[in-house]
């Protein structure tokens, strides 16, 4: 039984940094722009930004960005509108939590440094003309599609 317990130790240290091992430094958004009538816009510039860089495309379309705690912040102009700003909440990965329960914390810590132990929404649709707020969290719900996104909350300041 003695010897068991440091191989139980060693072993937990090892599983430390399941985010690291299981998950990507970076993230496929997809990338979608509407104007105020719900139609999709077509070839508008958007800049995608947070801790880690700056990502330019052009939407729709799908874009790599890198994982961070920081949430990630977009632009979108197109000639004749009004620009679109959207917020991206940053929210820890599963992979996060493990490392803190059976890791101690420092594959948590390795996690948050490289930005693989969060995720941003997979789906960012931004309005023109609009500030809106997107959050994993409300992706889990079910949402009707009535041309407007049901998890995006208007008036956020940019």
């Amino acid at each position: 039984m003695k010897t068991s317990l440091p191989l139980l130790c060693f072993a937990i240290a090892l599983s430390g940094g399941c985010a690291t091992i299981t998950s990507n430094e970076m993230q496929t958004v997809t990338l979608t722009t509407r104007d105020q009538n719900g139609d999709v816009v077509e070839n508008a510039k958007c800049e995608l930004k947070n801790d880690k860089g700056s990502w330019n495309a052009k939407s729709p379309g799908n874009v790599m960005v890198r994982r961070s705690a920081e949430d990630l912040s977009v632009e979108c102009q197109k000639d004749g509108m009004s620009a679109g700003f959207l917020r991206a909440i940053s929210r820890s990965a599963g992979g996060m939590w493990g490392n803190i329960i059976l890791g101690g914390g420092i594959g948590a810590i390795i996690d948050h440094n490289k930005g693989t132990g969060y995720d941003y929404p997979n789906d960012l649709a931004l309005r023109m003309g609009e500030s809106v707020t997107v959050d994993r969290r409300d992706e889990k719900s079910p949402a009707k599609d009535n041309g407007t996104q049901a998890n995006a909350r208007p008036g956020y300041p940019y």
